[in-house]
């Protein structure tokens, strides 16, 4: 195992820091967008039925398609961490620099907001009983 290292300011903001960054953004907004997508999807076409063992095999599979899409993009330029528990890990490991999974984690967080926005522009307004719930304090 690596040491854990803080990392130097210069190599954050190289070129090939910046398309990792990116990398990661993208990955990270593809796999929400397939994920969250692919739930809203079933919903839809079920008519808000409970989840089936069928339903719930479609489901699955759409989420490791999706995951598979984003890593295979990312694998080559950053790692195709996706997921920044994974990130955090490798920053543990020493694997990468604790500044570098910063902005990794920046990179993942932002992407995972557009594409849940993404997703909400594309399916339309959308919301679960227990988010209506919650926003009522019910929950």
């Amino acid at each position: 195992p690596g040491s854990i290292a803080f990392g130097r300011f210069d190599d954050s903001f190289s070129l090939a820091s910046f398309r990792a960054y990116i990398a990661e953004f993208i990955s990270t907004l593809i796999f929400v967008f397939a994920g969250v997508g692919s739930v809203i999807a079933y919903t839809k076409v079920s008519g808000g039925a409970p989840l089936d063992p069928s339903g719930l095999i479609a489901v699955a599979i759409c989420h490791g398609f999706g995951l598979f899409v984003a890593v295979a993009i990312g694998a080559n330029i950053s790692g195709g961490h996706v997921n920044p528990a994974v990130t955090f890990g490798l920053a543990l490991g020493g694997q990468i620099t604790i500044l570098t999974g910063i902005f990794y984690w920046v990179a993942q967080l932002l992407g995972a907001i557009v594409g849940a926005f993404l997703v909400q522009f594309c399916t339309g307004v959308v919301r679960h009983p227990y988010t209506r719930a919650f926003r009522r304090g019910r929950l």
